[in-house]
């Protein structure tokens, strides 16, 4: 069998997995002296397989010639919509980790550590495989490589307790769920004969056995558990709180990106004949996460932990778009993707700029106090972050939300729809509560902004995407997701 054409398209990966390889010899020869060089030259590996995706995002791929090594793979638009996104939050990533391991944040372990460039490329070379999966074999590969580069990230900072319970959490309640998925995985091979998505699907037309349902709700709790979905969210608070905050930007956004997409390939491909089996599992997914999501956040004064109680609020928004069951909603959960990776990049992005003048990053309500008074610029983009994630217009995040109402109701789902925007009314108290402190109450401390340029370059950018400045781009936005939902449908 002639491999070359299956090479040519996964040449990002390809880039990826020899940029890893040979920055890990750097990286183990060199120590952490080199770990600027390493975070250079992995930003650059990311950034030149980003550039490969190009010509496939503008012109649109699918079809057969998407097939890489015989059915294990499938390189469609969907999945180079999904990787662009992923490269994009992981180079953000990397561009302002130093600032942080070099602060007093980072604690006894100041310093980039090498390594930490070469977990971020192995997690989105994970991430890779994972949304271009087209057997379960391949999907689990692709998760594995993601969550065990996840692992080590959350607890890279080994002399701090809160990050090694981080990385314990995730490590445990993560080996759980890749065992739930895998149990899944074994019971579908056992009653369609095959791993691949086609055989699967082909199995599970007609009535659905109890075996093969199981089968189902397990896969389905065990993708939950990665994008951090009602009742499989448990790890989040933790995980985000404890980590260090680069690293917390990092698993808020690129592994959401790929697992909300594996999700939509799994559910559409392998699932795609029992639409009325799954659909009510995860539309209850959804407005569980909706309604948790915002009641959970309400109490919260630690940011991390409010952002991370945001994201599990927005994931059910992204489910609600999956829902509906169709390609407008799988094109309406892809705009609201891209749209959440901005909003997010872009908070966590300014808490990491706040500091105390020892170096310690702010972390609570407290401590943002009267910020329009010491750290203006900061505060009003935070502003714009916070008003957008609740979904108030004329913002982008406002946008994000109408178009998957918009597909929700179209597909007649109108009683679920009012029950998520009864909800976002919820979510927008502890949005509001942000404005409130830092723009209403008296200035806690002295705050030092940082004066890295990769960290004010990011803000202004994100705060640009999201404001209505960003409407210039929803035409090209709404293209590409469209494009992408439509190669999804086409696999089907």
């Amino acid at each position: 069998m002639d491999f070359a054409p299956s090479f040519a398209l996964i040449a990002p990966e390809l880039l990826l997995t020899g940029a890893g390889l040979a920055l890990l010899m750097v990286a183990a020869w060199g120590g952490d002296k080199a770990a600027r060089f390493v975070a250079i030259a992995a930003a650059a590996a990311l950034f030149g397989a980003g550039f490969m995706l190009v010509p496939g995002l503008h012109f649109g791929t699918d079809g057969p010639e998407t097939i890489a090594f015989g059915g294990l793979m499938r390189v469609d638009s969907f999945a180079l919509f999904a990787k662009a996104l992923i490269y994009l939050a992981a180079i953000a990533c990397l561009m302002i980790a130093p600032a942080f391991f070099n602060s007093a944040a980072a604690g006894q372990e100041r310093g980039l550590r090498s390594e930490y460039p070469v977990l971020i490329l192995f997690a989105a070379l994970g991430m890779n495989i994972m949304v271009s999966a087209a057997d379960f074999m391949t999907l689990y590969l692709g998760l594995e490589l993601n969550s065990l580069a996840s692992y080590v990230l959350a607890a890279i900072l080994r002399r701090d307790t809160r990050s090694a319970e981080a990385g314990l959490k995730y490590f445990v309640l993560g080996a759980l769920a890749s065992g739930i998925l895998l149990y899944g995985m074994s019971l579908l091979y056992g009653f369609t004969g095959g791993t691949d998505f086609a055989t699967v699907r082909a199995g599970l037309t007609g009535e659905l056995a109890i075996g093969a349902l199981l089968g189902l709700i397990f896969v389905l709790a065990g993708l939950a558990f990665k994008i951090a979905a009602v009742p499989f969210h448990m790890w989040t608070p933790d995980v985000y709180e404890g980590a260090p905050t680069p690293v917390t930007m990092f698993f808020a956004t690129a592994p959401k990106v790929a697992a909300v997409a594996l999700t939509a390939r799994v559910v559409f491909e392998v699932f795609g004949a029992q639409v009325t089996a799954w659909q009510q599992i995860v539309m209850f997914t959804a407005l569980a996460s909706i309604i948790f999501g915002a009641l959970g956040a309400i109490g919260q004064e630690n940011l991390k932990r409010l952002l991370a109680y945001s994201s599990i609020n927005n994931v059910g928004f992204i489910l609600l778009g999956l829902a509906v069951a169709n390609e407008a909603g799988a094109s309406a959960m892809l705009v609201y993707l891209f749209i959440y990776v901005a909003m997010s990049l872009g908070g966590f992005t300014a808490l990491l700029m706040l500091r105390s003048e020892e170096g310690e990053l702010f972390e609570t309500f407290g401590d943002i106090r009267g910020l329009s008074v010491t750290q203006p610029a900061i505060a009003w983009c935070l502003l714009l972050f916070m008003f957008s994630l609740a979904g108030i217009p004329p913002l982008l995040g406002f946008y994000s939300k109408f178009v998957v109402f918009q597909a929700t109701v179209e597909a007649g789902l109108i009683a679920f729809g009012a029950i998520a925007i009864a909800a976002s009314v919820i979510g927008a108290f502890y949005y509001i509560k942000f404005v409130k402190v830092m723009f209403f109450d008296e200035p806690a401390d002295v705050v030092k902004g940082s004066s890295g340029t990769a960290h004010w370059v990011l803000l202004f950018l994100t705060a640009a995407i999201i404001s209505p400045l960003g409407y210039l781009l929803t035409p090209s936005l709404t293209d590409l997701a469209d494009k992408a939902a439509a190669a999804l449908f086409l696999a089907v």
